[in-house]
């Protein structure tokens, strides 16, 4: 086998195997959506309404009704994902950004609970609730509202 058969063979087995290990990468990682109860008339949210809701700036839906922002605790994997690729933040910046923002007594941030499961459950038993959970998280009772996307 010649020097340029060697390297075609190299090139097309890494292809292969590229291949292969995509779906297994691709499963590794969470991907995240905004939930809503469909009771509340939203369809679709944008990254910046969901921003703003979450971030304490505007909390009321398109529609006009009032939201209710359901973070999940800061040890959470799924939290720290949320804020980094939405609003480039880490843990340490949400910290100061809350207590800043509490601080001046404008606005308290998001309802935060323990796990994906009990977001779940708050949004489809408040019309108001709004959360982020991992897609596979989501059954009828909610509706995505929008997906993170890296």
């Amino acid at each position: 086998m010649s020097l340029k058969e060697k390297g075609i063979f190299l090139r097309i087995f890494l292809l292969v195997m590229a291949a292969l290990w995509m779906p297994t990468l691709r499963a590794q990682t969470n991907t995240l959506v905004v939930i809503v109860n469909p009771t509340i008339g939203v369809q679709h949210l944008t990254r910046s309404e969901v921003l703003d809701i979450f971030l304490g700036r505007y909390r009321n839906f398109p529609t006009g009704a009032s939201a209710l922002p359901i973070d999940l605790d800061a040890s959470s994997a799924a939290r720290n994902q949320f804020y980094a690729l939405l609003a480039h933040k880490n843990p340490a910046d949400m910290v100061s950004y809350w207590a800043r923002l509490s601080f001046s007594g404008k606005i308290s941030p998001p309802f935060a609970v323990s796990g994906v499961e009990t977001a779940v459950d708050i949004v489809a038993a408040n019309p108001n609730a709004i959360a982020y959970v991992d897609r596979s998280a989501v059954d009828s009772r909610v509706r995505i509202a929008f997906e993170i996307t890296e």
